[in-house]
């Protein structure tokens, strides 16, 4: 039954999806954020079908804790479970990405036209300046910016080092950063067909502030807290 229900929701996204790029591509022309409205409606229906085919709900804890402006979401990155739902949880976003990811057709052009900030990771300090000189700009206009810190999907109880860029921009913004926390591997693992039903859970810290602090001490903390968490959501595999 599981590989039956995986099997029919790859579909139905596969049905949904070129239709809904050249919707995407008709948007360009729209000012940015509505562009981006308009383009993360596919992520609304991408979860629909998930909870509906696939039986993945979700929760969020902490939601009273976001603050009333842009600010940077440094996040565990398991899975592209958490891509979607981020599109319900937060306001208006742009993630940062590797650049590769648009030139996937259908998923990236659309991907392309919600204003992310597409980086080449190889570039080292110039990535990380091209992170903090986008991101400005971004949170300018009024989107929050997605960052995965460990730069990749990480399992469930793994770690990865936390890259200095999202902290970096919230520190050249003077934005606050918003820890989160979750366990969407334990039913949508990375890389894998079979996706279990269950219900995946947010948890959303308290705000960090950024303002006269050095990035690396702004990276730590939020990484203890989430980590703290992480243990807490996946014990069985913490």
């Amino acid at each position: 039954m599981t590989a039956l229900r995986s099997a029919l929701f790859l579909l139905a996204l596969a049905l949904v999806t070129p239709p809904y790029a050249l919707f995407a591509l008709a948007c360009a022309p729209l000012p940015a954020l509505a562009r981006n409205r308009a383009i993360a409606y596919w992520t609304r229906i991408a979860v629909t079908l998930a909870r509906v085919l696939l039986g993945i709900r979700y929760r969020v804890e902490g939601a009273e804790r976001l603050p009333d402006r842009p600010a940077v979401v440094l996040a565990k990155h398991q899975s592209a479970y958490e891509t979607l739902a981020f599109n319900q949880i937060f306001p208006p976003q742009v993630h940062v990405v590797k650049r590769e990811l648009l030139w996937i057709p259908f998923f990236g052009w659309g991907l392309a036209l919600m204003s992310p900030i597409a980086i080449d990771r190889a570039r080292g300090v110039r990535a990380l300046r091209q992170i903090a000189r986008r991101g400005r700009e971004r949170l300018a206009q009024g989107f929050w910016v997605i960052v995965f810190p460990e730069g990749t999907r990480v399992a469930p109880g793994e770690r990865r080092r936390y890259r200095l860029g999202g902290a970096w921009l919230a520190v050249a913004a003077g934005a606050p950063v918003v820890p989160v926390a979750h366990n969407a591997g334990l039913v949508w693992p990375r890389r894998a067909f079979l996706k279990r039903a269950g219900t995946v859970t947010f948890r959303i810290g308290r705000p960090i502030p950024t303002a006269g602090r050095d990035p690396a001490e702004v990276n730590a903390e939020a990484e203890r807290w989430i980590e703290a968490q992480q243990r807490e959501l996946c014990p069985a595999r913490g």
